[in-house]
């Protein structure tokens, strides 16, 4: 990634990385985009892809209120210790790829 922030990143360079991992374990993009649009209240197929992660996350049109139900650890660190809002957001939608990537029901998932 040579230095560039996750936040400058564009989405058409991470959301490709998130399905990956999905797919890879057997998962859909629709469950993917399920998870996304619970998360942040956008739907996939109208995000302007060449929007940076940053933003994607600051103007999410309804982050999801049960996000904070989201718990454990992801890249060893404990999502709910996160004290960067826009990380926190960044590493709940990990979180949530994870768990979807690793075989959890979508209504766990969900919350």
């Amino acid at each position: 990634m040579s230095g560039q922030s996750i936040f400058e990143m564009k989405v058409s360079r991470v959301y490709p990385l998130l399905l990956h991992k999905v797919e890879r374990k057997g998962r859909s993009k629709e469950e993917l985009d399920t998870v996304i649009q619970w998360l942040t209240g956008y739907d996939m197929n109208q995000v302007d892809q060449e929007m940076t992660y940053g933003e994607f996350f600051e103007n999410a049109p309804a982050m999801n209120p049960r996000a904070g139900l989201i718990k454990g650890k992801i890249c060893g660190v404990q999502v709910e210790t996160i004290e960067d809002p826009m990380m926190q957001r960044v590493r709940w939608l990990d979180k949530l790829a994870d768990e979807l990537a690793k075989g959890r029901p979508m209504e766990k998932v969900l919350r």
